[in-house]
């Protein structure tokens, strides 16, 4: 019968169908490997966040800060300048709750300049839509020196839409853009006139929880995701046509 059931896969009848089942018995292997290579990244990403979220405070005032600072996402760091609200900016699209989705408004992104001449950006907090003019952002200027802690976050090159809502470039006789999509600091360094970290710092609530802005630190995302269910969901269906497909050609001879 094993020998019968071998030469119908490949006879005349059957052999593209065969064909067919072998290419997708390959297919499904390779996502269940690709998910468990996808499971083997997110695992070592988790690995990574937690041992940053470990590590001591850091001081970015201090010299010389570390060559890895681009890959501290999620530290906490603290530091000391004066803001220059002239060249501030604010995000789109941002809503007080990240959570819940609710309120939706700006994040008011500030430039602090530290006593070297370096500057670091503060997403400073949230505030909503009625501000929506520049010129009512100064009501929020905290001027002087100031002292903050917050959580180190990384530049974005391009949104979760990609360019679909890319930020738009300077025209001929524009000097900043005032609202911007996400934080792209490269381009954002092409309208501050002092060099600015590649990082920026999401400032934590601090005394006054409930004043403008409302200040809220976004938490790194610490779950392992279904990789592993979808690699076995893969392998079952590799599974199912390396011996269902053989069953299912005996019965059509026996009919």
């Amino acid at each position: 019968m094993h020998k019968d059931i071998f030469r119908a896969l490949f006879s005349r009848r059957w052999w593209w169908t065969t064909v067919i089942v072998i290419l997708a018995i390959g297919v499904a292997i390779r996502l269940g490997i690709w998910q468990l290579d996808r499971n083997h990244q997110r695992l070592a990403a988790i690995s990574h966040t937690q041992a940053v979220l470990a590590m001591p405070v850091l001081d970015l005032n201090s010299r010389p800060l570390p060559n890895d600072l681009a890959s501290m996402e999620f530290r906490q760091a603290t530091v000391t300048g004066k803001y220059d609200f002239v060249h501030q900016v604010a995000l789109r699209n941002q809503v007080r709750s990240r959570m819940s989705g609710t309120d939706p408004g700006l994040a008011i992104l500030t430039p602090l300049i530290l006593s070297d001449g370096m500057a670091v950006l503060v997403e400073r907090g949230w505030i909503p839509l009625e501000y929506n003019n520049p010129a009512s952002w100064r009501q929020f200027d905290e001027p002087g020196t100031v002292t903050l802690t917050g959580t180190l976050r990384l530049s974005l090159e391009q949104g979760e839409l990609g360019k679909a809502l890319a930020d738009p470039t300077l025209g001929p006789n524009e000097t900043q853009l005032d609202y911007w999509n996400f934080v792209n600091l490269t381009r954002l360094q092409e309208q501050i006139p002092y060099p600015i970290l590649q990082v920026y710092i999401q400032q934590a609530p601090g005394a006054n929880p409930d004043t403008l802005p409302y200040r809220l630190v976004e938490q790194p995302d610490l779950d392992p995701g279904a990789h592993i269910g979808f690699a076995l969901q893969w392998f079952f269906y590799a599974g199912l046509l390396l011996f269902g497909y053989p069953i299912w050609l005996r019965n059509q001879k026996l009919k």
